[in-house]
């Protein structure tokens, strides 16, 4: 029978007791080790039965064992020292309250996605993932932050595969109230809600639940309320489900409704009010409308509290592609905002214009929210160096006139948070080496270039631990495996081949993601004959686990998981190339220890960053990667291989993907399982490998901290756009906002009209400097509205000039009689070879955060740069 009704009983827990439903609730326990070892005694298997989560293990302990651990003396003592720890954790100096005063009081951090731990299954991949990271490694250093979602009644599916291997989703219904989060309650007791107008008069209500993530809040709306027609309820149904309108109502709730969320948390807590706003990716995009509603409200108008807002806010992008991005069809934002739904003060017109692709090769009727997210921001920033530039090539058309490089968006690469992701394994090697409290130091507030104790840590040390994880690994593989099986329709009798599934003292490969296309899930099986006899080579074989899930729409990755596991299935492989179903934070913090490489071999430059590598590495696992992503940017031969690329222009798909599995089976075969394999000295060891461990760990480990990628967010983005924010007040923005539409509307007048060098020829030597004097146009604009800038550097054949150097011109006198001006300054030629230099006019403004700001630039035109010719070739 069915139940008609269902209800959460939460036991009551004994007095002495109490203290762990604090420690419950609070998630932090998912990493710190010596929590989560508490509520292991407490019953050992109960918890493995609920998975590690400290809530569902405490709802099923009988009262029987509560009384006997509430009278436990010894149990009562680690209780009152792991409550005492958190206090301490929550309420002590961390690094934020050591730095200097201008940092913001609070920043409100916006993501669709949270992956906090496996008990709140609230993510999809890898942005969830870092999104859970940034909060964790936020709490560690102290960063006031306030985490902003939505919870999701299904999560993301969970994945089973058919017999035939064809991927299937499951939606199991999540009850909040078995979650490690409570509700938002008004003073009264009654939830805390807020709400959208939708057009026709209806509206969409949600609740918000609080996770507490260490000392970080995470605030999560969740429209399935009784207010709500049961279209409404189902807005927060599922992460990244739906059709477009399903997926506008899930952003305007993340954005408008998250800022409403805020204020009331803020109101409710004395929490201080956010000075940043960041918007981690576009999905929150909404957010920077909302505040602008707010201050119009307040009596500004729309322009000045445009900049009050961009003052303050950080966009962060994390798609190498505009295929990535979400796009709304216009019409469809036009109806659910204006006098008859959501912010109806505010122009509907001026709401499309955010999002308008208006540059060359943009799509005038859909609507972008990366557009907006970066025209709502005064600070933008890629994931990873090679990712910063791809985002401003791609984003180039929003500031015409600039080179790329110039276009004002920066990178923070990504980082993981080490107390996750590292096996308590590899971390109680490291405490003994430097003691426990600076290694967890290390791992969370990082700071270092580099951790030199590793090199005192014996060769036998790092080779046991290294088998001891790859052991834990294969016992792993082996239970998940068999229970997929199980799920496909095996019987017992038929699996008994399970038990002889991986070695542990095989080379272990790891290759876990979601799977889009551009991932390129089976590049391994391009030459299956080749892949055969890596994995069956008589003295050094290969091991391959491989997980990942398919977007539930996307048929093709599906087909591409279906082709994996059909040759994982072949019986003379079996045993050395895996399939898992369901990949999740609890299969990955099994996987990344257990493998001794992990390849990546996505379509560059297609991979963000890519941080599965990175929670590898601190387990000393070696990176076989494309050069895309951090790897680009951080890797040696010291401590990992680099797959070579065919990304010509005129490479065709095809042909590149034979190229480039080519040169990773000829990576494997040459320099990879030998060097495993190979046993030096006296030791008999594989002394090499050992040493590139050891590489990785000291060299790779302290730049992949989630703490480094933190403190950079704070000291590059958040502080600056805290001063920015204090310095926009009202008046501020109205001079600003009038200021920017009176050089708009002049700007077409700006001209350079002349320049002359005291060169008297083509050749000159390094190291001399020319006067340069230029005369200017400024139409209706003043001295005080432009810089007049010279910019000098080599060039190339066509005269592009290349590393730029940009030198300041400054104005001689008053205007001339025709209201020309006359700017004079030095040209240092300071490189030798082939030189060039031109003169450009950019509007300039104590409050703009980048002279490419407005887009606006002016130069030479093509008479002038004609007639002046080449300086120096």
């Amino acid at each position: 029978m069915k139940a008609i009704r269902r209800f959460t009983v939460r036991p009551v827990l004994p007095e002495p007791l109490r203290p762990l439903s604090d420690l419950a609730r609070n998630l932090r326990w998912s990493w710190h080790a010596e929590t989560r070892d508490l509520f292991q005694s407490v019953d050992p298997e109960r918890w493995a039965a609920s998975g590690g989560d400290p809530v569902r293990l405490l709802g099923s302990v009988p009262p029987a064992r509560l009384a006997d651990l509430a009278s436990d003396r010894r149990f009562l003592r680690r209780l009152a020292t792991a409550t005492g720890d958190l206090n301490d954790y929550m309420t002590g100096d961390r690094w934020y309250q050591a730095q200097p005063d201008e940092l913001p009081a609070a920043i409100a951090y916006f993501s669709p996605e949270f992956g906090i731990t496996a008990a709140l299954p609230q993510y999809s991949g890898g942005l969830g993932i870092l999104a859970g990271d940034h909060l964790k490694a936020a709490s560690d250093l102290g960063v006031p932050l306030i985490g902003v979602g939505l919870l999701y009644r299904h999560g993301y599916f969970r994945q089973t595969l058919s017999r035939d291997g064809w991927q299937q989703e499951h939606y199991p219904v999540l009850d909040p109230h078995e979650l490690p989060v409570v509700l938002l309650e008004e003073p009264d007791g009654s939830p805390a809600q807020v709400a959208l107008a939708l057009p026709g008069g209806r509206r969409l209500h949600a609740r918000i639940w609080l996770a507490q993530v260490g000392r970080v809040p995470l605030l999560m709306l969740d429209s399935d309320v009784e207010e709500n027609d049961l279209g409404e309820r189902g807005v927060t149904d599922r992460l990244y489900g739906g059709g477009s309108e399903h997926r506008l109502l899930q952003e305007m709730l993340l954005g408008i409704g998250g800022v409403r969320a805020v204020r009331t948390y803020c109101r409710l807590t004395g929490h201080p009010e956010p000075e940043v706003f960041h918007t981690n990716e576009g999905h929150a995009g909404f957010l920077g409308l909302e505040r602008i509603a707010e201050l119009c409200a307040g009596g500004l108008d729309f322009d000045s509290a445009l900049e009050a807002v961009r003052a303050g806010t950080v966009f962060t992008t994390h798609t190498p592609v505009p295929a990535g991005i979400d796009r709304f069809d216009r019409e469809l934002v036009a109806r659910h905002f204006g006098p008859d739904a959501e912010l109806p003060r505010i122009d509907v017109q001026r709401v499309l214009g955010l999002g308008m692709e208006t540059y060359p090769g943009g799509e005038p009727n859909l609507f972008n929210m990366a557009v907006m997210g970066l025209r709502l921001a005064q600070r933008a920033n890629g994931v990873s160096l090679l990712h910063g530039n791809v985002s401003r090539e791609m984003f180039s058309g929003l500031w015409p006139g600039f080179d790329a490089d110039e276009v004002p968006i920066t990178s923070v690469t990504n980082g993981v948070h080490a107390p996750t992701w590292v096996a308590p394994e590899v971390f109680r090697l490291g405490a003994r080496q430097i003691g426990v409290q600076r290694a967890e130091d290390a791992l969370t507030v990082g700071g270092s270039d580099r951790w030199d104790a590793v090199a005192d840590i014996p060769d036998q040390e790092i080779w046991e631990l290294r088998r001891g994880l790859r052991e834990q690994l294969v016992t792993e593989v082996r239970e998940r495996l068999r229970a997929s099986w199980r799920q496909r329709g095996a019987g017992t009798a038929e699996l008994g081949w399970i038990d002889g599934v991986l070695d542990p003292d095989v080379l272990t490969i790891g290759f876990a993601r979601r799977v889009p296309s551009y991932k390129r899930l089976t590049l391994m099986l391009r030459d299956r004959d080749r892949l055969m006899g890596l994995l069956l080579h008589p003295e050094r074989p290969v091991q391959i686990v491989v997980a990942g899930k398919a977007h539930p729409a996307d048929d093709g990755g599906k087909r591409l998981v279906q082709e994996l596991v059909r040759f994982a299935d072949d019986p003379r492989v079996r045993h050395r190339i895996v399939f898992l179903p369901d990949y999740g934070m609890g299969m990955a913090q099994k996987l990344y220890p257990g493998c001794d490489i992990w390849l990546n071999n996505p379509l560059r430059p297609l991979e963000a960053c890519g941080t599965s590598g990175m929670k590898a590495a601190l387990n000393g696992c070696l990176n076989l990667s494309v050069l895309d992503g951090w790897w680009d940017e951080w890797f040696q031969p010291d401590f990992g291989w680099a797959i070579p690329t065919a990304d010509g222009v005129g490479t065709d798909p095809d042909h590149r993907d034979d190229i480039e599995a080519a040169a990773l089976y000829d990576l494997l075969e040459q320099r990879v399982t030998p060097r495993f394999y190979e046993r030096g000295g006296q030791s008999g060891l594989p002394d090499r490998w050992i040493e590139m461990v050891r590489q990785t760990l000291s060299l790779l480990g302290p730049k992949v901290l989630a703490g480094r990628m933190v403190r950079e967010y704070v000291e590059r983005l958040y502080a600056p756009a805290a001063l920015s924010h204090r310095s926009m007040g009202p008046d501020a923005a109205r001079d600003l906002a009038e200021w920017k539409t009176r050089v708009r509307a002049a700007w077409p007048g700006v001209t350079v009209d002349h320049v002359e060098t005291s060169a008297s020829a083509a050749l000159a030597e390094l190291g001399t400097t020319l006067g340069l004097r230029v005369r200017v146009g400024l139409g209706e604009l003043g001295p005080d509205d432009v810089e007049v800038q010279a910019v000098s550097g080599r060039v190339d054949e066509e005269d592009h000039i290349a590393d730029a150097a940009v030198v300041p011109l400054k104005p001689v006198g008053s205007a001339e009689q025709d209201g020309r001006w006359v700017y004079e300054g030095p040209l240092s030629l300071d490189r030798t070879g082939p030189f060039g230099y031109t003169v450009r006019i950019l509007p300039a403004h104590r409050l703009l955060a980048s002279s490419a700001e407005l887009g606006l630039v002016a130069g030479p035109s093509e008479e002038l740069v004609e007639a002046a010719g080449l300086l120096m070739r």
